[in-house]
């Protein structure tokens, strides 16, 4: 059983979502940002190439840890294994998440 965690963070970054795997996350000491360590890429499926992955492998190459503004985080799951690493182009003004608000507010009733 492997012990040490997978985490998904999905954050956005000029105009792209951001979707990697990383086994370290925690709050920075700069406030404001989380650290984001330990980078994952599919190393498994050598066969089939994934230009999304490819280019995020390239990125974040030589990156030791990253310094991700709150902000900009979407999500964070700690998931049981790794998944592909890939970035999506957002139209500007695009929604990124659309949360689930009820269509009208309920009325306290008058007792």
């Amino acid at each position: 059983m492997n012990t040490t965690p997978v985490y998904r963070v999905i954050f956005y970054n000029q105009n792209q979502v951001f979707e990697v795997f990383a086994r370290a996350i925690y709050q920075s000491d700069m406030y404001g940002f989380i650290e984001v360590e330990e980078f994952i890429f599919g190393e498994r499926s050598q066969l089939v190439v994934d230009p999304s992955e490819e280019k995020l492998k390239s990125e974040f190459s030589s990156v030791k840890r990253s310094y991700i503004p709150i902000h900009s985080v979407v999500r964070i799951d700690e998931v049981e294994q790794e998944g592909t690493a890939k970035v999506t182009e957002v139209a500007p003004g695009e929604k990124i998440a659309q949360f689930p608000f009820p269509g009208t507010a309920p009325t306290p009733s008058q007792d």
